[in-house]
């Protein structure tokens, strides 16, 4: 219950930033330029980034579970209810506040299904590996990887904005600062104190 529950508001808070209006995030910035350049559908484009990405856990001796699965599928499902039925802010400051909460949703959410131990989405499980292999922080693996595929995405023409930013800067140390907190509740935390 707990990790359908936390794939579904991590599908929201996706859906928020682009209901927002000032930019998506890194990885679909990226997904919009390769699909740009391919002609293919963002759609078709994400699938294969999935993945590629998930063929990148193999040298880290990752195994994809359950919350693979549901991180897939949730957030492709509930991405689109933000989008559909929420009006876009007409105001900055309305439009600013929706960001920052969906940030911060995205990021929280993150964290407790990460916890969950089903198997990470084929993003946050990278992240976790490059952690648990050499010994990085969250906020910086995290980091790294969005500010990477962002950059590639705007140079193939992806769209970027404000959020772009605000997403790739903050989502890493959202998620190691409530893993930090989470783990003085749960010992047992996949994000361990050493990260």
């Amino acid at each position: 219950l707990m990790i359908s529950l936390a794939t579904i508001l991590m599908g929201i808070g996706e859906g928020l930033l682009v209901t927002s209006r000032l930019g998506s995030s890194p990885w679909t910035v990226f997904s919009q330029g390769i699909a740009l350049q391919t002609g293919a559908s963002i759609g078709v484009v994400v699938a294969i980034i999935s993945v590629i990405v998930l063929l990148l856990w193999i040298p880290l001796k990752l195994r994809f579970g359950l919350g693979t699965v549901l991180n897939v599928f949730f957030i492709s499902l509930f991405i689109d209810v933000p989008v559909q039925y929420m009006p876009t802010p007409t105001h900055f400051a309305a439009q600013f506040s929706m960001m920052c909460a969906a940030i911060l949703l995205f990021g929280i959410s993150t964290t407790f299904y990460l916890s969950c131990y089903l198997g990470a989405g084929p993003r946050d499980g990278l992240m976790v590996g490059i952690c648990l292999k050499y010994g990085w922080r969250v906020g910086v693996v995290r980091t790294a990887l969005e500010v990477t595929v962002c950059v590639i995405g705007f140079l193939l023409g992806g769209t970027v904005g404000i959020s772009t930013l605000a997403f790739a800067f903050c989502v890493g140390w959202i998620i190691q600062y409530t893993a930090t907190l989470f783990q003085r509740f749960n010992k047992r935390s996949v994000l361990t104190k050493e990260l």
